[in-house]
């Protein structure tokens, strides 16, 4: 199976082709507006060498959001040209890391923090929201490898890595057959939409 993965959740992107259980391409590059143009010119590489993909797989977050919507249009534009299987999976399960079983964090704005466990590339606890108190506490009662994508000098216990295409790609390789294809793709969102109500114009008597 051919399977094309992309990553954009984090400060580092990457691109991953996975075809018979090998990597046969992959690149990583700085993902921030001032290389947004990276992303496209690694993935026009990867289509001239290799072609269609008979899947695409890609990271959800948490994380950027505006990367993670770029991957995911990429996708269904890729999708729409072929026959491929689409399917999404949360970023923070591919991260390059030595451990099976781990803890991420990120900084979810707001005074607040996202907090994920993840077991042998499934997301078992979270993402959840939390304030910094409690965030220090779900990390004493986890007392597992702690991972941020971002530096967190709040959390001096978290080292720090990358969600990674790579991954990404043999995770799907594994899961493909109980991964149900979407109608439509995603990013987690770590709280409900705010949105902002315009304000009414006070009414004006009308003149005589």
């Amino acid at each position: 199976m051919k399977i094309l993965a992309l990553e954009l959740s984090s400060g580092q992107g990457s691109i991953a082709w996975l075809e018979d259980g090998r990597d046969n391409f992959v690149r990583t590059f700085a993902n921030d507006r001032k290389h947004s143009g990276l992303f496209f010119e690694n993935l026009q590489l990867c289509s001239r060498e290799r072609g269609a993909s008979d899947a695409i797989v890609v990271g959800i977050g948490p994380g950027s959001y505006a990367g993670v919507r770029i991957a995911i249009a990429t996708a269904f534009g890729l999708r729409a040209a072929s026959t491929a299987k689409l399917v999404g999976i949360p970023s923070i399960c591919a991260m390059e890391t030595a451990a099976d079983e781990f803890c991420v964090i990120g900084d979810a704005r707001r005074e607040s923090f996202f907090f994920g466990k993840v077991s042998d590339g499934r997301l078992t606890d979270g993402p959840s929201l939390h304030s910094r108190l409690e965030l220090e506490m779900k990390i004493r009662e986890s007392n597992l490898p702690l991972y941020a994508s971002e530096p967190l000098p709040q959390f001096a216990g978290a080292t720090l890595a990358y969600p990674s295409a790579r991954k990404l790609a043999e995770m799907a390789r594994v899961q493909i057959d109980e991964l149900p294809e979407p109608q439509s793709l995603e990013p987690i969102y770590l709280r409900a939409p705010h949105i902002t109500v315009p304000k009414v114009a006070p009414m004006t008597a009308s003149k005589r």
